[in-house]
């Protein structure tokens, strides 16, 4: 295999997150389930302790605990998720841009992940006006990528530094998990979807230096590498299905023993195309999909019992964002002052598993 030099692709200068108002207790949200599941008693009884094995305490929803107690179509679902998107993006873009005194009118181009709704014009057209962008930024909408989007977004997000340098990317990501939930479904995945998920949004300022050129931005991490790798006729581990009535959740109960199974090659092979290994690294950052995917992650990668603190504490704290949790990750691994290289890493629909180098600075 033909080692490929590792070198500083694009700098990442801050990273920010925001979450919707309304906060559900897992003892709440179990409670409301019971009664939405009533009507298979048995079923839920069984079921139940996913509440309290699913390694959260509590989430951010845009909408109150009510709600879900109701049908809802997809007219009201898309109207709530572009109002609340734009909000959290807003939210989030202000807050980074804001920490390293960057103007909207600086920035070059955006990219802006979400696969939790649609809307047309997409959202990346939606923010401008609300952000203050320039009518010339260049934007790049993703969707579809699920949980897996927060790494292979904030690739592309390089890739177009790189290609624009000196000039400012936005990465934006947002995802509202719980308006993908619909009260007409009772399958064991829809289920454990009530468990595990909520909603948030984070932002990335990344930015590639021009030839000779000296920047009076001081990095926070810098992005050299990058990868991904799709299984051949694995569709069914995860996505959505389109139901009358919104998105319908695809979990394969299987997801943990792939990732015990197939992870750790991949892994190997996108490291040993820079010349590393596992062991040389400062850190994983991994998105916490739930408890037991990360029991896998660890045995998969030989992880030691707290090399996934990070990823612990946003899934305890904010639930399984989707796109948005492993930034969140990352986030958390900044403001804890993490130094050196890491690998962050995210499963999402395909089956693809995202995989990026950084430099924790």
């Amino acid at each position: 295999m033909t080692v490929q030099p590792l070198q500083s692709v694009a700098n990442i200068y801050a990273v920010a997150t925001a979450y919707p108002k309304y906060v559900m207790r897992q003892a709440d949200v179990a409670a409301k389930a019971a009664h939405i599941f009533g009507h298979k008693p048995d079923y839920f009884r069984r079921m139940e302790k996913a509440y309290g094995n699913a390694g959260v305490e509590t989430r951010h929803s845009c909408v109150p605990l009510d709600w879900y107690l109701a049908p809802h179509g997809w007219p009201e679902r898309t109207a709530l998720y572009e109002e609340h998107s734009i909000a959290l993006l807003q939210e989030a873009a202000a807050a980074c841009m804001d920490s390293v005194n960057v103007s909207a009118e600086e920035i070059g181009a955006t990219v802006v992940v979400s696969s939790t709704g649609i809307a047309t014009p997409s959202l990346d057209s939606l923010i401008q006006g609300p952000l203050g962008l320039k009518p010339t930024v260049q934007r790049l909408p993703i969707f579809g990528l699920g949980c897996a989007g927060g790494v292979i977004g904030l690739s592309r997000a390089a890739a177009l530094a790189n290609s624009m340098r000196d000039q400012w990317v936005l990465f934006l990501c947002v995802e509202l998990c719980g308006l993908t939930f619909r009260a007409s479904d009772d399958s064991k995945a829809n289920l454990i979807g009530t468990a595990i998920f909520g909603d948030g949004a984070a932002a990335i300022l990344v930015k590639t230096d021009g030839e000779g050129g000296v920047d009076e931005y001081v990095p926070v991490a810098t992005i050299d590498a990058w990868g991904e790798h799709t299984w051949p006729n694995s569709r069914a581990m995860m996505g959505w299905r389109v139901e009358e009535d919104g998105l319908g959740v695809v979990f394969s109960h299987d997801i943990p023993n792939a990732v015990r199974k197939e992870l750790r090659p991949v892994t190997d092979a996108f490291l040993a195309r820079y010349g590393l290994d596992l062991g040389n690294l400062d850190g994983v950052l991994c998105h916490p999909g739930g408890e037991k995917v990360l029991a896998a992650l660890e045995g998969a990668l030989d992880l030691g019992d707290d090399a996934l603190v990070h990823a612990r504490t946003v899934l305890r704290d904010r639930g399984n964002m989707s796109a948005v949790t492993v930034l969140a990750v990352l986030e958390q691994a900044i403001q804890s002052r993490e130094k050196g290289r890491h690998l962050m890493t995210a499963l999402g629909p395909g089956f693809t598993a995202g995989m990026t180098l950084l430099n924790l600075l």
